[in-house]
């Protein structure tokens, strides 16, 4: 699953401006494959994990849903608490919900 943002690894390490038009539509993937709750849960700790690993510039992170035009309802931080993601709509600009 993680895989599918690979291509943005080096965006949010050192890049600046947009991101890579392949890492907008693998997030975009990532967004819309994450359907079930168990998914989501999947997705966060994954995120979570690669988070912690790369160490993404936090501006960057946080930007990279807005800067792709998506709603990536997941934060990509090494800090996210993915024991709260329950269920998530994708099409939300929400970035998590209790649950």
């Amino acid at each position: 699953m993680i895989k599918d943002l690979r291509p943005c690894v080096n965006y949010l390490v050192k890049g600046s401006g947009k991101p890579p038009s392949t890492c907008c539509a693998r997030a975009s993937a990532l967004a819309s494959a994450a359907t079930s709750s168990a998914d989501k849960k999947a997705a966060c700790a994954c995120i979570k994990s690669a988070a912690k690993n790369m160490k993404p510039k936090n501006d960057l992170a946080q930007a990279l849903p807005s800067n792709c035009g998506i709603s990536l309802p997941i934060a990509i931080s090494p800090n996210v608490d993915c024991s709260k993601y329950g269920w998530l709509r994708t099409g939300s600009d929400v970035v998590g919900h209790m649950k």
